[in-house]
């Protein structure tokens, strides 16, 4: 059944023209995903489409008595308690009684006090307690704008979760990539003032749209370029992701089969081992403590040339710390912290320094430097800017005038122009659209030197970094083989399936019979061997590299290959037994 229509639907901002005579509608069970550029029309298209924006022209015709839930960016909050403003008039023993709602308090709000007063929230909590008083209603449209901002990897994986299980019709907008094809089945791309839509989540629109370009020949070659290689990650990428895109394989296969991978990594680190020398950061026995916990405990590590690492914990674990401790603009409670003589280390922080309101975006970057090249490629500022979405006179427009998203955009940009070999990248994908990212991406799949990566973007996690490490509240530093995945359910098993939820009187369920306990000493010892393994693991991906450079430079040399051949397969078969030993000390410490 038809829920919404929107016919020849017109809407304009002074000469900015966003929706021109669009129509297209909603029906039950659609689950639409709404992406383009910041500023393209989004919002505006589906306020239009919620009866809350009025058209300059056009009809929009909602179903009779038709509910609709909406999520705003932007909310105002009464002076109340988080209870009442996400529970309403409920009674205790009726919310309480209700699994929905149970499970709902758990993934938004697990653990807070629901007669906490809204006015002593912070903007990211009041945007969870917003998101749960929408959820905790029937509807039978639900309209989310930006519903991940503010949530951690593990919120993000629960509302997909969430809403994967709800019958409503569904549209959202967002930048979450993997949230996208976690949860739709329709792409509505915006911009123009026309929305083009699309069949399938965000990978099968990557496909479609690629296709749709090659075959008009329309698009200019480098976009096609990034569409291809962005496809090639999505073919190519994380194993978790390969049996999500709902798209044709054989038609997949023909438009990537003579593209490289999105990075040559054997390069890559070659080039960063010339720049940067064996030593670029490393942490011996650190202690950092805050007044109410210990963040890091003792805790040993190298960032090694080359290495491209996401860092993964939840809000507050002590990632943005750990950051500040590799920068040196933090120095631990004790042990010590060696840097590389070569070393040129930028760090973008979530509190980026703010830039004089009158000057232009390209006299900002040409501050910097006026050229800069990426891999083996040349770009003047006025490229760069316009890969980051600043085209023509938006290049020239008074910073003060631009968005939070856009001068978030340009302080990135002005990082990276410098040149620098060591990257700490704290949240940098905030505010910014899925063009952006992808050109954000192409740019640091050419760029050699050491990353270390704070993102809840699972999407972008995956696709920028080689290895994924977690800080799990117990002072170590964790490496994950199975990357976010592996994270998640590891979180799962600690957090138990038994919480009992902000003041729900449930009876505890019998336990059941475990095997003994781990004892602290046993544990203790774990974690130290775990310790070893990743060194241990961390050489063998040295040696697999340095094998790889002597292969290429023996090429006509038989025997010598051979020899080399032998020594990687010995190593591949070491790094797996290393993998198997490193998952059962994991068992032991969470046990």
């Amino acid at each position: 059944m038809n829920l919404v229509n929107l016919q020849d639907v017109s809407l304009a901002y002074g000469p900015l023209v966003l929706l021109d005579k669009v129509s297209l509608g909603v029906d039950e069970g659609d689950r639409i995903g709404v992406v383009g550029r910041n500023g393209g029309g989004k919002s505006t298209l589906i306020s239009v489409l919620s009866a809350l924006t009025e058209p300059d022209s056009g009809r929009v015709v909602h179903n009779r008595g038709l509910r609709v839930g909406f999520l705003h960016q932007r909310d105002t909050f009464p002076d109340t308690t988080v209870g009442e403003f996400v529970l309403g008039e409920r009674a205790e023993h009726e919310w309480a009684g209700d699994a929905r709602i149970r499970d709902l308090l758990r993934g938004l709000l697990s653990g807070w006090d629901l007669d906490t007063s809204m006015a002593d929230l912070s903007g990211g909590e009041r945007r969870r307690t917003g998101l749960a008083r929408l959820l905790v209603d029937d509807h039978d449209l639900i309209v989310l704008d930006e519903p991940t901002n503010h949530l951690d990897i593990e919120g993000i994986a629960w509302l997909a979760q969430h809403l994967n299980a709800r019958s409503e019709a569904l549209v959202v907008v967002t930048h979450d990539r993997w949230f996208l094809d976690a949860v739709t089945t329709r792409t509505w791309e915006v911009g123009r003032g026309a929305v083009e839509r699309y069949e399938g989540g965000y990978a099968a629109y990557v496909l479609a749209k690629a296709e749709r370009d090659r075959q008009a020949a329309a698009a200019e070659e480098r976009r096609q370029n990034l569409m291809r290689k962005e496809l090639a990650w999505l073919r190519r990428g994380a194993p978790a992701r390969t049996s999500k895109p709902k798209f044709r394989i054989e038609a997949a296969n023909q438009l990537i089969e003579d593209e490289p991978p999105a990075r040559d990594s054997v390069e890559l680190v070659r080039f960063a081992s010339s720049r940067l020398g064996k030593t670029v950061v490393d942490l011996k026995d650190v202690t950092v403590a805050v007044p109410d916990r210990v963040l890091l405990d003792h805790l040993t590590w190298q960032l090694g040339p080359g290495d491209r690492v996401g860092l993964v914990g939840v809000n507050g674990a002590g990632k943005s710390t750990l950051l500040k401790i590799l920068a040196e603009e933090r120095e631990p409670d004790s042990g010590h912290v060696r840097t590389g003589r070569t070393v040129k280390l930028a760090h973008l922080s979530q509190n980026v320094a703010e830039l004089d309101p009158a000057a232009r975006p390209l006299q900002t970057v040409m501050e910097v430097r006026e050229h800069i090249t990426i891999g083996k490629r040349d770009y003047t500022a006025s490229q760069m800017l316009e890969r980051f979405g600043f085209r023509g006179e938006r290049q020239w427009t008074p910073v003060g005038e631009l968005s939070g998203g856009e001068r978030r955009r340009l302080q990135l940009l002005r990082l990276l122009m410098d040149e620098p070999n060591v990257l700490l990248l704290d949240e940098p994908t905030n505010d910014l659209d899925i063009e952006t990212l992808t050109e954000l991406e192409d740019l640091l799949d050419g760029w050699p030197g050491s990353l270390v990566l704070v993102s809840h973007d699972r999407y972008f996690l995956e696709r920028v970094t080689d290895r994924v490490l977690a800080l799990m509240g117990d002072g170590g530093l964790a490496f994950l083989p199975g990357g976010v995945d592996e994270y998640l359910e590891r979180r799962a098993l600690r957090a138990g399936e038994a919480t009992v939820p902000l003041g729900a009187s449930e009876t505890a369920a019998e336990p059941e019979a475990k095997a003994p306990a781990v004892s602290a000493a046993d544990r203790r010892a774990a974690q130290k061997e775990m310790q070893r393994v990743e060194r241990r693991m961390d050489r063998v991906s040295k040696r697999e590299s340095e094998l790889h450079e002597l292969m290429a430079a023996a090429a006509d040399d038989y025997t010598r290959l051979a020899e080399l051949d032998a020594e990687v397969k010995a190593l591949a078969a070491e790094r797996e037994q290393l993998e198997q030993t490193w998952l059962e000390q994991a068992e032991r410490v969470d046990d």
